[in-house]
This record gives C-alpha cells, structure tokens and sequence, in this order.
C-alpha cells in the first residue's frame, strides 16, 4: 500500500511518499502557508498532491506534548491536525492514521546534518524530512497497531 505522509506545522506542511511495499519513505515536497490565501487552499492543494500521487492512505504526524506527569497534551496545533484529518478523510475517502511526530523534526535535522547540507538547503527540505521520519516509524509498525484517524 502507497502511503503520503503529512507533517503538519504553524508555517509549513512537509510531505513524504512510501514505496508500495511499505519498506522505504522518500521526502516528496513543502507547502508554506505564506503561498495560499487561506488553509482551505492549502487543504486543497494538500488533497490535490495526495490524489496526483496515487496514495493509498495518508498518515498525519500527530504533534502531542509530554506533560511532567507523563501524560499527552492537546496545543493548538494538534486541534488543528484533527480539524485537517477529518476534512482530508472526508474529501479523499482513504484510510488516514495517526503516527505520533515526537522528535521528529529533530531527528530530521540530525539526519540533514550528517548528510553535511548546508543550513540553508537544510531549512528548505527540513519539514519533508521530518515526514520521511514519521512516515518509517508508522511503516515499523504491524498493521494492527497503527492508529486510525
């Protein structure tokens, strides 16, 4: 099954695309908000991308705080991957998946750095790598055990 990755920020959307085996992840583009008039054009051009690419799922980063106490906290974005999730389920009709994004972007600025990019190249690609990062770590997991959006 082909998998379109999504690690949804304040500025920017990060994509990631999966080999139909389920095996590799490969880094697959940016939206910056700053580029459309509102978030339904983004949505749009979010949903546009996914089709063109022939996904057959889509899992959404799901960005959860850990508290002092161990628990999750819900922030602002995380209400806003939610309120996305359920448009994209809606206007798609494809399977959609939760995958927690813990440290993903900062395990994707690990790998920029020692693939030796410059800092500017680094910025560009650096959302599309953290959607590579959550886009293995839910392939790691038996399809049992991911989660549904």
């Amino acid at each position: 099954m082909k998998f379109v990755a999504v690690d949804y920020g304040l500025a920017r959307v990060g994509l990631a695309v999966s080999d139909p085996g389920e095996r590799l992840a490969f880094p697959l583009t940016t939206l910056h908000f700053k580029n459309f008039a509102d978030r339904k054009a983004l949505l749009n051009a979010l949903a546009d991308i996914i089709i063109a690419g022939k996904a057959e799922g889509v899992v959404i980063g799901l960005p959860l705080l850990v508290t002092d106490n161990g628990n999750n906290a819900i922030t602002l974005t995380t209400r806003q991957v939610y309120n996305i999730a359920i448009r994209l389920k809606r206007r798609l009709g494809l399977p959609l998946f939760f995958m927690s994004e813990f440290l993903s972007t900062h395990e994707a600025l690990a790998d920029l750095r020692q693939a030796r990019l410059v800092p500017h190249r680094r910025k560009a690609v650096l959302d599309q790598q953290a959607a590579v990062r959550i886009l293995l770590s839910f392939l790691a997991l038996a399809p049992d055990e991911r989660m549904s959006a």
